[in-house]
């Protein structure tokens, strides 16, 4: 979500992943990849935390095309009517 990333002196990241229908914080402590940036797809692994609401990441990815869709995802956003032709590529 740009806008939303907030790094502190002891190494944390904090950042917001939005997709069209919901957002989550995330938090992540080492080394982010070059291609991190504000309004640039990630992947992040790690787990959630119910108590904070947040995700605890171990792992944070930048992905490196954006038109990229798994077919199962862009099924999914069809089904729902939330797919536009062309906008990925499986």
């Amino acid at each position: 979500k740009p806008g939303s990333v907030v790094k502190t002196p002891d190494g944390v990241t904090r950042f917001t992943v939005q997709d069209k229908l919901k957002e989550i914080a995330v938090v992540y402590k080492g080394e982010l990849p070059d291609l991190f940036r504000e309004g640039q797809g990630v992947v992040t692994e790690g787990k959630f935390e119910a108590s904070s609401h947040e995700f605890i990441a171990d792992t944070v990815l930048a992905k490196h095309d954006e038109k990229y869709m798994p077919k199962e995802v862009a099924d999914r956003l069809k089904s729902q009517g939330l797919w536009k032709e062309g906008e990925g590529a499986q």
